[in-house]
């Protein structure tokens, strides 16, 4: 099976319930102002880097209902070497202000309802760490 990975911080989504992911965090820290002004250009990188080069998945629910809360979590495919180290990129500038990151990994990413060639959005299973 694919190993699948997912940069995650302490600070819990209020959509899914789960961990958050390494742009709300930065998004964060940015909007209180803490970050210095190559932080901010090395995010906003980032960014428009993902922005380019990584499609967003079309849904985040199991449910088709419009308006449905989305709780799917994204993951990328171990074998995407480049989307990860910009990854890695961004939590250097977290780390920089004492968000820890932890990078949690699977097998079992949970019920796919999203797939493309560097990653995966699913459902988290009860054994999905998250």
């Amino acid at each position: 099976m694919a190993i699948h990975l997912r940069f995650v911080v302490s600070q819990l989504d209020p959509d899914s319930g789960r961990r958050q992911g390494l742009f709300q965090a930065a998004a964060s820290l940015e909007a209180r102002g803490v970050l210095a002004p190559h932080e901010i250009d090395a995010y906003q990188g980032v960014l428009n880097w993902f922005r380019d080069n990584l499609e967003k998945p079309d849904r985040f629910s199991i449910s088709s209902r419009p308006h449905a809360k989305g709780q799917a979590l994204s993951w990328f495919k171990a074998a995407s070497a480049v989307h990860i180290a910009k990854m890695r990129d961004l939590q250097r500038v977290l780390e920089a202000h004492d968000v820890s990151v932890d990078v949690l990994r699977t097998e079992r990413p949970g019920y796919v309802i999203y797939e493309d060639e560097h990653q995966v959005a699913a459902y988290p299973f009860a054994d999905t760490p998250t």
